[in-house]
């Protein structure tokens, strides 16, 4: 077999990777068998059985992925439910003022409303009792509901007043919070996790928890706060009519507490689940063209299959939840009415309760209904903000991979010593690297593919720390300097760009806002495209970025060097900062910024080989080592590494 395989990669390599792809597809199955359902004309008993086994099954699923949420060996974590309550109580604590007015107009407005039950009540006891003063009594009673009618109004659009000022504000300090939070992160775990994962969080996640934040919580408090009035109505009416109403509503506390237990780590996995489909989503669109050569359509389109296939089976999960939840309040809430109306039949015909008090005590189970459905709805959309902010707190919780020491550098020089690092532990991708950086020189990288350049200049910018050894700027390290004042001392700039949504001069003036128009055409000029920025329909002021005026690729790369420019860093770390202009373009551009970036130190990890050309020192690195060091002519004549390099480029 394995010399098929052997003949078959030296004869066809694509054919081989294909079949590769296609071995590594073939598995157990995603969802297992247990859990399919069975076949048609299975008798009832069999199938409820089948039907609870599943269900087991399921919540086994569930716990395992709960478990394995708390400390993932890869990926994000998940906060715990402690740390998620702390950052509502926090939220809360802020804004006691607001609280206040939510809580104290909508008991004022659930109060007036109760009140009304109360009069009603009272007026059947004042008809049936009759008497002379019958017609004032009950022009006083009605004038009476009326201005408690009005009044409720009145709070009850002030009540919705506060609790939407309350809701928005609420919901832009939890966004703000997260959005911090996610700025925070090490980017050397960002690149190191999964795209998916991070992108479901902080896009359904966040929508996720905006909602329970802005609705859920307000008209959680709402509720309940309306449901606490209105069992003190109640007992107030007559307790002989309460006791039974609420001993049933009370019987549903037992499937509430079940569903509390099992929902959050349920709708966990459900969020898991999405990641996946995401993850999975991503790879092939940003694959596309290897699925296309490789014929790896169908193997993808069966990957989505099988996520969506899991993600179905942790929704049946919680769906099946809701159901028993929902079965168990709608006969608890229901069964109240009738049981009221037996009890004050009951009641009445022995004297102990009269016919205005059953009247009231029937308004105030169907007034209870309401609020208590909306509860529990409440409830649940609160359960899946919980989950979805779990999730988006568990980012927090990613440790910083740097302390910031109080030394400052006492000048430009940068040196590395001894530099290890690995991706994954016991594969080192540097092997013992040392690097000393003359001041305002222009260093080239260069390298084959995989050799370690671009990881060797995340450590020169201070990206990543390396596992031994150091790199240090004026006798600092890096990795103990502030961010904010580690991106005044060395920057970099890889291939990768991004143009964010708003005006020219915006995105180039990131690192310094106080820039002058002068500095941002200066910048630009350096970078060669003042002329095309002048040609834009409103100059520095047209906005670019997402749905807005369009940038080729080079563009974009070029308003990210006019930004790294403004930022004026002592030394500029370039990975292949050119590798997405076309040639003459590139070399004209650094060409220009030769002459900008007089007395920095530049480290160009270099795509082309006339970048090298024009360096002071050429490092060329192989297999993790620094294997030739010295200027162009000087490794030309050694006849090495770098000569092979520079002949078959020139050939």
């Amino acid at each position: 077999m394995s010399t098929l395989v052997s003949d078959s990669l030296a004869s066809d390599p694509l054919a081989s990777s294909a079949a590769t792809w296609r071995e590594h597809g073939a598995h157990e199955p995603v969802v297992p068998v247990e859990l399919i359902p069975p076949p048609r004309g299975t008798g009832r008993r069999e199938r409820v059985s089948a039907l609870r086994r599943r269900h087991l099954m399921r919540e086994q699923r569930a716990l395992a992925t709960y478990a394995a949420s708390r400390s993932p060996e890869r990926g994000w974590p998940v906060a715990d439910n402690h740390v998620v309550l702390a950052f509502f109580r926090g939220l809360l604590r802020e804004r006691r003022s607001e609280v206040f007015w939510l809580v104290a107009l909508n008991a004022l407005a659930a109060g007036a409303a109760l009140v009304v039950p109360r009069l009603l009540g009272n007026l059947v006891n004042a008809v049936r009792a009759g008497g002379p003063g019958l017609s004032g009594d009950l022009n006083r009673l009605a004038l009476l509901i009326v201005a408690v009618v009005c009044s409720q109004a009145l709070l009850t659009f002030l009540a919705q007043r506060i609790s939407t000022i309350f809701g928005q504000d609420l919901l832009s300090s939890a966004r703000e919070y997260i959005v911090s939070t996610v700025l925070r992160l090490p980017l050397g775990r960002v690149e190191g996790a999964s795209t998916g994962d991070l992108v479901t969080r902080v896009t359904r996640d966040v929508g996720t928890m905006s909602r329970s934040v802005q609705f859920g919580l307000p008209q959680a408090i709402i509720s309940g706060l309306t449901v606490g009035l209105s069992v003190v109505a109640m007992l107030l009416n007559s307790i002989v009519l309460a006791i039974p109403s609420l001993l049933l509503i009370g019987l549903s506390g037992f499937q509430v507490r079940r569903y509390l237990q099992r929902a959050p780590k349920g709708y966990i996995t459900e969020g898991s689940t999405y990641s996946r489909i995401n993850t999975t989503l991503t790879e092939t669109v940003e694959g596309a063209r290897t699925v296309e050569a490789l014929g790896l359509r169908d193997l993808r389109v069966g990957a989505g299959d099988d996520d969506i296939a899991v993600s179905a089976q942790a929704e049946r999960y919680t769906m099946t939840l809701r159901n028993l939840l929902f079965c168990v309040i709608d006969i608890c809430f229901n069964s109240p009415r009738v049981v009221t109306l037996l009890v004050g039949a009951w009641g009445f015909s022995n004297g102990w309760v009269s016919l205005g008090q059953i009247t009231a005590a029937l308004l105030y189970v169907e007034s209870l209904s309401g609020p208590l459905d909306r509860l529990v709805g409440e409830m649940d959309r609160l359960q899946v903000g919980v989950a979805s902010t779990s999730r988006l707190l568990g980012i927090a919780q990613v440790p910083e991979d740097r302390v910031a020491g109080p030394e400052r550098p006492d000048g430009p020089h940068l040196v590395g010593e001894d530099l290890r690092f690995a991706y994954r532990e016991g594969h080192d991708v540097l092997h013992g690297v040392s690097l000393d950086l003359r001041v305002g020189e222009r260093l080239a990288i260069v390298g084959p593919s995989g050799s370690g350049k671009s990881t060797l200049g995340r450590l020169l910018s201070g990206i990543n720390g390396p596992r031994t050894g150091s790199v240090k700027v004026g006798g600092v390290d890096l990795v103990a300097l502030p961010l904010e004042l580690l991106r005044t001392e060395v920057a970099l700039v890889t291939q990768e760009h991004h143009v964010f949504v708003g005006t020219v001069r915006d995105n180039i003036v990131l690192a310094r806002e106080d820039s002058a128009d002068e500095a941002v055409w200066a910048a630009l000029s350096a970078v060669g495209s003042r002329d095309w920025v002048e040609r834009l329909p409103r100059g520095l002021d047209t906005v670019i970025g997402s749905g807005n005026q369009a940038l080729t690729p080079a563009q974009a790369q070029q308003i990210a060097l006019a930004r790294l420019i403004i930022a004026d860093p002592h030394t500029l770390v370039l990975d292949e900062a050119t590798s997405l202009i076309d040639p003459r373009t590139a070399r004209t551009l650094e060409g220009s910024m030769n002459a900008l970036l007089d007395g920095r130190t530049v480290v160009a990890i270099a795509h082309r080989l006339h970048t090298a050309h024009d360096a002071d020192r050429i490092a060329v690195v192989i297999d993790g080592r620094i294997v030739e060091l010295g200027s162009h002519h000087e490794l030309v004549a050694q006849d090495g590494e770098y000569a092979a390099l520079w002949q078959a480029w020139t050939s």
